[in-house]
């Protein structure tokens, strides 16, 4: 079984997956790997992320993925009771 980082690679090493990964990492994971990251290290599994945040495990298991698929937004309240959950906030900038 791949580790996350080795199915990473072996896909970016595809110039078309690569050019596609780079184009949705400026428009959402950077988000996502921040917030996967903070999770990590805080320990904390999604049931875990979701129990803090007073929902279910599916509803952090959909706020992630819709962050990968780029088919939703999270709300910014959503995006800050996540952040709580780990211990973290969250800031805006405009750039």
């Amino acid at each position: 079984m791949l580790t996350h980082a080795e199915l990473k690679a072996k896909a970016l090493a595809d110039p078309e997956v690569r050019a596609e990964y780079e184009r949705l990492n400026r428009e959402g994971f950077a988000l996502l790997d921040e917030m996967l990251a903070a999770r990590r290290e805080a320990g904390l599994t999604q049931a875990q992320v979701a129990e803090r945040m007073g929902t279910k495990a599916p509803a952090v298991a959909r706020l992630e993925n819709a962050l990968a698929s780029g088919k939703h937004s999270p709300s910014l309240d959503t995006l800050r009771k996540y952040a709580a959950a780990l211990g973290k906030r969250v800031e805006v900038h405009l750039v």
